[in-house]
Formats: C-alpha cells, structure tokens, sequence
C-alpha cells in the first residue's frame, strides 16, 4: 500500500527527531521474528529505556543522508527498525540480548555511535560491553584486590609472630 506524501514527512520528521535526540542507534534487521515476539522485545527494550521504530528503508536513508554522520552507511537489507536511547550501550546491548533470544530473526545491520556510522561487528562490539554498574563493581573489585591481598598478608604476619 502506498504512503501519502503527508505520512512520508511526517515519518521522516520522527526519524530526524530520533537522529537528532538519541546517543546511539542501533540498524535492527527483524526479518521472519512474529508479531508476539516483536511484542516481548518492544516491552523488554523500553523496559531499558531503548525505543524501537520501524520505518521504510527508503524514507530512513534519506533521513539517514540528510544528517551529518561521519563514515559509511551500512548496507541495510531485510526489515529495518532503528533502536535508539539516550545511553550510548543500552540500545546495542538490548537488541543484542534478543538477537541470541530470538536467533535467525533478529539481527544488528550496523548503528551509529559517536555521530559516526559503525558497521555490523563495530555495533556487536559495542553490544557486548557491560553494563555501566557491571563496569564499576568491575573496577571497584580490581582496585580492592591488591588492597585485600595485602591486608591477608598483614594478618598472616601477625598470626606467626603473635
């Protein structure tokens, strides 16, 4: 069914707001995944704070050109949405997780990060790194290690001379 004119802006309009707004996106290629699927993934992303549009391809890469991303646009094939947040991981890292969930249908075609076009293994790369409280305990642990070692070497000395 064709689009009206009206309905392409207006389509556009929400893709530019989308570009303009969000820190990363995510191109989502969703081919064969089933209405109750989309449904549990759309939840899951926006329970993470991630929102999930889809659009034609044609009206998103001419929304795509008309911003100002440094690099390549990724070749976009199959059903396209975008997966967009405020948070640079979380829109990566969500459609990711779904992609091993729901594998075969779900797949990363390539994102922006950085206001630069990333290609499909830059974004799963991207998608793999932890959370941000996951980072911090990580580096909380790696600084308290020495410090714990060096208090059980303490303990030990005093038990043998004491």
């Amino acid at each position: 069914m064709a689009i009206t004119k009206n309905k392409k802006k207006e389509i556009i309009d929400t893709l530019n707001k989308i570009l303009e707004k969000s820190k990363s996106i995510v191109f989502v290629n969703f081919n064969g995944l089933g209405v109750e699927d989309t449904k549990v993934m759309r939840v899951g992303l926006r329970s993470n704070g991630v929102g999930y549009y889809v659009a034609k391809k044609t009206l998103a890469k001419k929304a795509l050109e008309d911003a100002s991303f440094e690099g390549e646009l990724p070749d976009l094939k199959g059903e396209f949405a975008l997966a967009y947040s405020d948070d640079e991981t979380s829109s990566a890292s969500g459609v990711y997780e779904f992609q091993k969930k729901f594998k075969g249908n779900i797949t990363i075609m390539g994102g922006i990060f950085e206001n630069k076009f990333m290609s499909q293994s830059l974004m799963t790369e991207i998608a793999e790194i932890p959370a941000m409280p996951i980072l911090r305990g990580q580096f909380v642990n790696l600084i308290n290690s020495p410090i714990q070692q060096f208090v059980v070497a303490l303990s030990e000395i005093a038990k043998s001379r004491g």
